[in-house]
């Protein structure tokens, strides 16, 4: 008798189950629509954002027009404003700092990965990380008092007295030694955006399965040859990922930039000069901006840097589309 009482009867076994599959698809429904308004959510804010840069630029594209994209002419007094000098500073920063922190991160992350003694890992990439944190101003100021006098004192001048006789390499490193330029500042935008490459490239490279590379290295493969041939071809669309993520910072970087830039509105010659950008120009001249005209320029310059943002993170995932295209057949 205990035994038959101890027993569910189906009934009740039956509205159990249909609860309990009410309550999961309760929570289905939920977990749905919450998540659906979040990716709307986002769309309506980039949306907001577009419209309100085109809304504050247009004045200033109706007043100008193409001229403003060619133009390097920026003169609050007389009104006429050019982005052309913001933009060749925007991309000649952001293209030293590539230059400059691809080869030096991803030869961290492979020595993190292949070569680094077990017990110097983390350490290392714990500082490596720890600079991702440091507040830009922070790296504006030591460009400023620290690194720009060095290359004052010694790096410029050498640069300028050894390539004085090779063409094209003269007219690119000439002129005065100031410090500040569009060099400092890709220096410095070099190492903001190295943690963020050095991580992702790390994290990619950890996850090659490694009977891949004790394989390679069973048949006599040097650690260059499994790093060349191996890991680099089976993380290639993570290590783009990452190099694209470092120069969409670079890019977008602006205190850093303003300190050792010079923010001079003009196209140099040479990489050792005085320059500016976008960001830059927007942070130095905004609360300054009196006119409307004026104001719809720096807006305008905004607009500017959002497409050349979007270009180049469109370009790269069209790359790494191809790239999986490729890997896939």
């Amino acid at each position: 008798m205990n035994q038959a009482a101890s027993v569910a009867s189906p009934t009740t076994t039956n509205s159990v189950t249909a609860g309990a599959l009410r309550r999961h698809a309760l929570w289905d429904t939920i977990l749905r629509s919450a998540t659906r308004s979040a990716a709307i959510l986002v769309l309506l804010l980039l949306g907001g954002v577009i419209v309100t840069l085109i809304d504050g630029s247009w004045l200033a594209f109706k007043t100008f027009g193409f001229e403003f994209l060619v133009s390097d002419k920026w003169n609050p007094v007389t009104e006429k404003f050019g982005a052309r000098a913001a933009i060749f500073g925007t991309v000649a920063t952001s293209l030293i700092a590539m230059v400059i922190g691809i080869p030096v991160s991803i030869g961290i992350a492979i020595f993190l990965t292949e070569l680094c003694p077990r017990s110097l890992r983390r350490p290392i990439s714990t500082a490596i990380e720890l600079l991702a944190g440091i507040p830009s101003i922070i790296y504006g100021i030591w460009g400023l008092f620290v690194l720009a006098p060095f290359l004052q004192a010694h790096v410029q001048p050498l640069l300028i007295d050894t390539f004085a006789d090779v063409p094209v390499l003269s007219t690119l490193f000439s002129g005065p030694p100031y410090g500040i330029g569009i060099l400092t500042a890709g220096l410095i935008l070099s190492v903001m955006v190295l943690p963020y490459v050095t991580s992702v490239t790390r994290d990619v490279f950890e996850t090659v399965p490694p009977v891949l590379k004790e394989s390679a290295y069973g048949l006599g493969c040097t650690t260059w040859e499994v790093v060349s041939k191996i890991v680099l071809p089976f993380t290639r669309t993570g290590v783009i990922g990452g190099i694209m993520l470092g120069l969409g910072r670079a890019l977008g970087e602006t205190m850093a930039v303003t300190f050792v830039i010079g923010n001079a509105h003009r196209i140099p010659t040479s990489i050792l000069a005085p320059g500016t950008t976008i960001s830059a120009t927007i942070a130095n001249e905004f609360t300054e901006a009196e006119s409307d005209l004026y104001t719809s320029s720096l807006v305008a310059l905004g607009l500017l840097l959002f497409v050349i943002t979007f270009i180049v993170l469109a370009c790269a995932r069209l790359l790494l589309l191809r790239l999986q295209k490729q890997a896939g057949k």
